[in-house]
């Protein structure tokens, strides 16, 4: 039986990937992003198989009524992406606090306001996949991307949580961590940087901030098309894995993470057991 997609920030990128794998497998695409128009002309070939809606997941109410349309059109949601979001990159200190709130409203609590409104449908179904897509930056920090990590960090606490809440209603949830891929991702329109500069930090006024992550731009390993495939793979497993990492760079980067962590975990495991005390 075909499936029905919602998919956020459908318009480009991994989103429009997924998008695209899954109506090659004959499923219909709830398309959502903030332009209509760039949506329409991606998916106007698929008119019947796609509904393109607009959803500015920041606003709790968008993301409400498009899951009412999407029901009202399809009549169920199958899987749900949570892609939409764009990285904030830069030093802590030199990230003024409005664009620290408006990471985490895009990252983190626009995928909550999404999941939200798609999950009263996937439990009257008494099925459905959640795809939350996270990042490496979600299972270990950067230089330069504090802000970016932290809310990649709460992404994978909250979809851990999720998962052992919504199991009984036969809902799946899975967390997707790509590595680097060739997407707009460190594109001037999408990424940001820190605004301010700080002389310790070996920065000054107009010169670029630390850990240019967009030297990379356009050379990253990870090919979209192909995780937009795995990621219909994936909705298609009977027991799907709650934790994805997407490429070989993402691969070695966890492997080294664990091991790391694993390493200090052992070396200071004696001191930890002193913390218990007798009742």
């Amino acid at each position: 039986m075909s499936k029905v997609w919602f998919i956020t920030g459908a318009g480009r990128g991994i989103g429009a990937q997924i998008a695209k794998a899954a109506l090659a497998a004959g499923d219909k695409v709830v398309a959502t992003g903030r332009n209509v128009q760039q949506l329409v002309q991606v998916y106007g070939a698929h008119a019947d198989q796609v509904a393109c809606l607009a959803l500015d997941t920041t606003r709790a109410q968008d993301a409400a009524a498009a899951a009412e349309v999407a029901q009202q059109r399809f009549g169920r949601i199958d899987v749900l992406v949570n892609n939409a979001g764009y990285g904030q990159l830069g030093l802590f200190e030199e990230i003024d606090s409005a664009d620290v709130e408006r990471q985490f409203h895009t990252n983190v609590f626009g995928l909550m306001h999404v999941t939200r409104a798609v999950l009263p449908l996937m439990r009257r179904q008494r099925s459905g996949h959640v795809l939350n897509l996270s990042s490496i930056g979600g299972f270990m920090g950067f230089d330069g991307s504090s802000v970016y990590c932290a809310a990649k960090f709460a992404v994978e606490g909250f979809s851990e949580s999720l998962a052992l809440e919504v199991a009984p209603f036969g809902i799946r949830v899975t967390i997707v961590e790509p590595g680097f891929f060739r997407t707009d991702f460190l594109d001037k329109s999408s990424v940001q940087y820190g605004t301010r500069r700080i002389a310790d930090y070996g920065g000054s006024p107009g010169e670029p901030p630390r850990a240019p992550y967009g030297r990379h731009h356009h050379k990253e390993p990870g090919d979209p098309a192909k995780l937009g495939r795995v990621v219909v793979d994936l909705a298609s497993m009977a027991e799907p894995p709650l934790h994805f990492v997407a490429g070989t760079d993402a691969l070695g980067f966890a492997r080294g993470a664990f091991e790391r962590r694993r390493t200090e975990l052992e070396a200071f495991a004696s001191l930890s057991v002193t913390t218990d005390g007798a009742f």
